[in-house]
């Protein structure tokens, strides 16, 4: 079993309650992870009756999915209940989605009962990946599709190393490697996964103004070993002098190692005594 260095889940939900209002206005590198990823379902043939939304937030991906299958109906699930306030307002009137606060490491749906799985930097706030993609799979009918995001270990590296010089507290949630995930895949039963990823930088003026952003967006220390204590001016200003040595060209930079991977359900869903259910007998479809 993989498992990260553990989040606080509660902490977790209640940062990103506390976000939803104002998370879309600097939300920029997310939309841009959540297109990407949306771009990579151009290649691939797939027609879903219904689609798991897995980690909505406020939901932007939803309007790009009801444009993409308008046939289909689109699960909105996030832990936030004031995350799900906002996705409920996505789509058109007679096509909203159907919204459900659940944690993706324990999904109150039905086995196969969706077509298609998407879910865009959710994972790192996973204490149990093993747990999670089994999750996935099991909600997702035979021949089905699973596609994300999450981030890998190099990211916000740059914060990590400043507050390295500063104590040896948590400050960075922690990120898995590609290759572990990617073995996560197998582990799960999946099928061809396919995974890759690419770095990209936010750049600041001020240190200050990338806290703004991370508190902003919920992604605040949720980690269990996380200081208890405020932090003092002093270890702000050392934070601060610290990450000066970052600057390039006059702005301090933001990386982020961003992790793309898909993966299929087989046409036969393996037990775990080895015996595998026929495609027939559980109303699945192929991949045409």
């Amino acid at each position: 079993m993989i498992a990260t260095s553990p989040i606080d889940k509660g902490r977790a939900r209640r940062n990103f309650e506390r976000a939803a209002r104002d998370y879309d206005s600097v939300a920029v590198l997310q939309r841009e992870i959540a297109d990407r990823m949306l771009e990579r379902l151009n290649y691939v043939r797939l027609q879903p009756q219904r689609i798991l939304d897995l980690g909505t937030g406020t939901g932007y991906a939803i309007d790009a999915l009801q444009r993409r299958y308008r046939g289909a109906q689109v699960i909105a699930l996030d832990f936030a209940h004031t995350m799900l306030m906002h996705a409920r307002r996505r789509g058109r009137w007679m096509r909203r989605p159907l919204c459900v606060c659940a944690d993706a490491e324990s999904l109150p749906l039905a086995d196969g009962c969706v077509d298609l799985v998407v879910s865009s930097a959710t994972f790192q706030w996973c204490n149990d990946l093993t747990q999670t993609f089994g999750e996935c799979l099991r909600v997702l009918r035979p021949g089905g599709l699973f596609m994300f995001t999450t981030f890998g270990p190099d990211t916000l590296g740059e914060l990590r190393e400043a507050w390295s010089q500063v104590d040896t507290h948590s400050h960075v949630s922690p990120f898995l490697d590609m290759h572990d995930i990617g073995d996560t895949l197998v582990r799960a039963r999946f099928a061809d996964p396919v995974m890759d990823a690419e770095r990209l930088t936010l750049t600041y003026a001020r240190m200050h103004d990338l806290m703004h952003d991370l508190k902003t967006l919920g992604a605040r220390n949720a980690t269990e070993q996380r200081p208890r204590t405020l932090t003092g001016r002093a270890r702000i200003a050392a934070l601060e002098a610290a990450y000066e040595t970052h600057r390039t060209d006059g702005r301090l930079p933001a990386s982020y190692e961003v992790v793309y991977g898909h993966a299929w359900v087989p046409l036969q869903k393996p037990l775990a005594d080895g015996v595998a259910i026929p495609l027939s007998a559980l109303g699945g479809r192929r991949r045409t």
